[in-house]
């Protein structure tokens, strides 16, 4: 069955598909699978989009194929989940010395062509959340989760050297960027570009990581 009533609970990209006994399952033909599942998704939209399209653009045996993706709604959530992950490396993230640089850094231009791709990915997302509104929260996950968790690290490090106050609210202010961005390019349908990232930085991250209350102690002196 190729889009039948997903589960909330998606199988994560680094979970292995229980196969028989003494068999290891070959994933080597993932990122290929993944790759092709965007492609068909930007061309077909979510509703045109199949299982069976997927399998014959990436040339992957069926039986496979269905065994590691049940339904649609499953493939792209760890499609899209691939895409963003290629999006922010976090184990070389950027060290300018600054947060504000630091963050900025992140940021990878895309050509016009691989922008448009991008929002016709992120409206299939969309047009699948409004079928299938109990996979908001996977969804989230996969488009905030890296893009958060970078932010999230290098705030810490800015707090290690005495750039931010310690007591800043990082795991909240690591999620108002990635957040906005989500909330860009599903509902506005824009795109994520350095002038929106630079005026979140400048405008609402670094004022408020700065207006961060100071501990008791340091009030005190």
């Amino acid at each position: 069955m190729e889009s039948g009533q997903p589960t909330t609970d998606r199988p994560r990209a680094e979970e292995t598909v229980r196969t028989r006994p003494g068999r290891k399952q070959d994933r080597s033909r993932d990122a290929a699978i993944l790759d092709a599942a965007l492609e068909v998704l930007a061309e077909t939209g979510f509703a045109g989009m199949t299982l069976a399209a997927v399998a014959e653009r990436a040339k992957a045996g069926k039986s496979t194929f269905y065994r590691r993706w049940p339904s649609k709604e499953h493939l792209v959530l760890d499609a899209v989940a691939r895409m963003k992950q290629d999006q922010v490396d976090l184990k070389h993230l950027p060290d300018t010395g600054a947060l504000r640089t630091d963050i900025l850094a992140l940021f990878k231009p895309a050509s016009v062509k691989d922008g448009e791709r991008k929002l016709r990915v992120m409206a299939g997302l969309s047009t699948m959340l409004a079928t299938h509104p109990g996979l908001a929260d996977a969804a989230n996950e996969v488009i905030v989760g890296p893009w958060s968790a970078a932010l999230r690290l290098l705030m810490c490090r800015a707090a290690e050297r005495h750039e931010i106050p310690d007591t800043a609210a990082i795991d909240t202010l690591a999620q108002v960027i990635p957040e906005m961005a989500a909330y860009r390019s599903l509902i506005q349908r824009k795109p994520f570009e350095v002038a929106f990232l630079t005026t979140m930085v400048d405008h609402v991250l670094l004022p408020a990581l700065s207006a961060s209350p100071l501990k008791k102690e340091d009030r005190q002196k």
